[in-house]
């Protein structure tokens, strides 16, 4: 392998030109255009902007929930297809998504179930997600038995069932309220810390995205592009004195002016 294929391959996800064009009854969408994007393995990059700026649609590309297309896209050196079959990722959404018919430790093991990992293994795995989101008290609960916050801590275990490098998640907290929030935000930036896992993650808040990233990707209305990454230098100290710092104030600040358009030289692309 050459120097720049293992650079390459040391790489969560990098995005060179790509661009999605959905076609309609009435013309062509042009979703993203020319994205140009690397997140290292073991960082936490969320991507914010308007409604409609291609957020969601650049988090399915790298899923393989949809095709690109133009430019490249490659997850830690693969095909974003050949990644989705080697399970490099795990994937959580705004709703958790759990089968009502199913406890706690049944979904949380539903992955390892589908690959046919065997009993002793899923209970052991089941057991050690548990802990790490704190549900080990609610292994035998049904969904419906559970608050959205819970819910959502189940849907995280899931999507880290088979240890994935890369986690992708749409706006996981989006519906929960503010208290609920903050507390899965805290718990979030504590399980990324703990599993060495990269993080793309798609908010549309930009006090959530500077408290949880090491970089904050800032997008343009459609056509969607990359218009400013910011550095957010807090490393894994991400605890509740962060929210009421001077720094955190000054990094929600320079967020919101690269979304309104403003130059930043805390911008830092690479």
């Amino acid at each position: 392998m050459s120097t720049q294929d293992q650079a390459t391959a040391d790489l969560a996800v990098r995005a060179t030109g790509v661009g999605k064009v959905f076609s309609t009854a009435t013309g062509d969408v042009v979703a993203l255009t020319d994205v140009e994007l690397t997140v290292e393995a073991g960082e936490f990059v969320s991507l914010i902007g308007p409604s409609g700026c291609g957020k969601s649609t650049l988090l399915r590309l790298i899923a393989d929930l949809d095709d690109a297309s133009s430019g490249q896209l490659s997850i830690f050196g693969k095909t974003a297809r050949q990644a989705r079959i080697d399970q490099d990722y795990g994937i959580a959404f705004q709703q958790a998504g759990l089968l009502p018919w199913r406890t706690v430790a049944g979904n949380i093991e539903l992955p390892l179930e589908l690959h046919k990992v065997g009993r002793d293994a899923r209970a052991a795995r089941v057991a050690e997600l548990a802990q790490l989101v704190g549900l080990s008290d609610f292994m035998d609960r049904y969904p419906d038995q559970l608050s959205g916050g819970m819910q959502q801590r189940v849907a995280i275990a899931r999507a880290l069932a088979e240890q994935p490098r890369l986690l992708l998640m749409d706006e996981p907290f989006g519906a929960l309220d503010e208290m609920t929030r903050e507390y899965l935000q805290s718990e979030l930036a504590r399980i990324a810390a703990e599993t060495g896992a990269a993080v793309v993650f798609v908010t549309h808040s930009i006090p959530e995205a500077v408290f949880l990233s090491d970089r904050v990707v800032v997008m343009s209305p459609r056509p969607g592009r990359i218009t400013d990454i910011l550095d957010v230098p807090f490393g894994n100290e991400r605890t509740e004195a962060l929210r009421e710092s001077p720094e955190y104030f000054e990094r929600v600040t320079a967020v919101r002016e690269a979304l309104h358009g403003a130059p930043t030289e805390r911008a830092n692309e690479r």
